[in-house]
């Protein structure tokens, strides 16, 4: 984290008349929240990366597009834009992540070091809407919304285990093409049945529109994600919101498109497979809670391991055949929605393991047996990963040039329908820019 804060003050320094670095908000911690300005044109472009804790790529991301649109003023003086970076809209939680950060990168270390905070603490989210925020880090982005009223807005994401994919507010023709090609030449697999989309329109390969908000409980907002999120906030300025999700380990299945051969008994196996391990993981937690103590630290531990456990009977429910609801059928199925869902369970299994093992670890003592347990599990689920779905690592920097490419595709076909209006920060260039460590 404080790399990247470093690294872009160093080129707002360097290139002073192009660039200026603010600060827009803080964290609940109080980290300051950076925002990275290039251009001076009328027409406001959004990225955000770090919306999500455990998902790093966006900063090397925004790192390689800074240098990218200074380089080229097509994309500044030539679009009549400015870009507008926010470095890391999470940075405390990106901090619990830093024992990962530094490799190896292997599964089991990502997971025994994975930190994401519970669904209510991800500062993308709004789910009693944008008037009741209550993280200081949403309002900053709801604030920044307000005041620049962008033309196109991208948050950055990462899938850890999978294939990418984008998420559209509306439909941008011709990404999914853009898409393809820098996937192909980078080697990354494009997820083609994500679990987070499986009920949602697809607009091309790998490309998904994101529903409208609507009320929903929180089980099935956690599984849905059709809420109300920051994400869909600035549609009152004709904002279209790009998601931009770039995989750490790719598996080639998510993009096999071929119908299954036997989907009901693929579904009950997956749904089977999620309840038993749901059950080991209960077991374990109510083992383990006595001994963990009741310090704010082990609070932001636990919320997201009983979220988890909130989730898994419905999820489960939902894509067993022998107990969907008959309302909500699931929608034809490729094997690349089948391998997505066997890769989202066992997402949600090893994660909260991965969680519990921190738990224990960091409370200095294991009277409850737990630890070599957790270390089972988790060597086991990792393994499944990499000899079952042939899960491999993908370099950093290709997982940023995939996802850098994707966004100016997405901004590109994003500005040629967007409207001309001067929106946000009417006097830039009227005063010099500050170094960050100076401000």
């Amino acid at each position: 984290m404080d790399e990247l804060a470093a690294r872009a003050a160093l080129l707002a320094g360097r290139r002073s008349r192009d660039a200026r670095l603010r600060r827009v908000g803080v964290s609940r911690a109080g980290t300051p929240l950076w925002l990275l300005s290039l251009g001076r044109g009328s027409r406001q472009a959004l990225v955000v990366a770090g919306p999500h804790a455990n998902e790093p790529v966006g900063g090397a991301t925004v790192l390689r597009l800074a240098e990218r649109v200074l380089a080229d003023p097509r994309l500044t003086e030539g679009a009549d834009a400015t870009w507008n970076l926010l470095l890391c809209l999470d940075p405390d939680g990106l901090r619990r992540n830093e024992g990962w950060l530094t490799g190896p990168y292997s599964l089991g270390c990502y997971f025994r070091n994975f930190f994401r905070p519970g669904f209510h603490e991800q500062p993308e989210w709004l789910p009693d809407g944008a008037a009741a925020a209550a993280l200081p880090e949403t309002r900053a982005l709801l604030r920044l919304q307000d005041e620049l009223k962008p033309f196109f807005q991208c948050s950055l994401h990462g899938v850890d285990v999978g294939g990418g994919f984008v998420e559209l507010t509306r439909d941008l023709p011709g990404l999914d093409r853009r898409m393809a090609h820098a996937a192909a030449r980078l080697g990354i697999p494009r997820e083609l049945g994500p679990y987070d989309t499986l009920y949602w329109p697809r607009l091309g390969p790998a490309v998904y529109r994101i529903p409208r908000p609507r009320p929903r409980g929180l089980a099935a907002a956690i599984t849905e994600a059709a809420v109300e999120s920051t994400w869909c906030h600035p549609l009152r300025y004709g904002t279209v919101t790009a998601v931009v999700e770039a995989p750490m380990w790719g598996v080639p299945g998510v993009q096999d498109g071929a119908p299954p051969a036997d989907p009901g008994a693929a579904l009950h196996a997956v749904s089977t497979t999620l309840r038993h391990d749901a059950r080991v993981l209960e077991h374990l937690l109510a083992r383990v809670r006595p001994h963990l103590g009741g310090t704010p630290d082990v609070a932001r531990l636990l919320a997201p391991v009983d979220d988890y456990l909130l989730v898994c009977p419905g999820l489960a429910d939902a894509w067993d055949p022998a107990t969907t609801d008959p309302a909500r059928p699931l929608p034809p199925l490729t094997n690349a929605h089948l391998t997505a869902l066997r890769i989202a369970g066992r997402r949600i299994a090893v994660r909260t393991a991965g969680l519990l093992h921190q738990l224990v670890t960091r409370a200095g003592r294991d009277p409850a047996g737990a630890l070599p347990v957790l270390d089972r599990l988790i060597d086991a689920w990792c393994a499944a990963y990499r000899d079952d779905s042939g899960a491999r690592w993908i370099p950093v920097a290709r997982q940023a040039e995939y996802q850098a490419r994707v966004v100016l595709a997405a901004f590109d076909l994003a500005g040629r329908h967007a409207p001309r209006a001067r929106t946000g920060e009417p006097h830039w260039g009227t005063r010099p820019a500050v170094p960050m460590h100076r401000e």
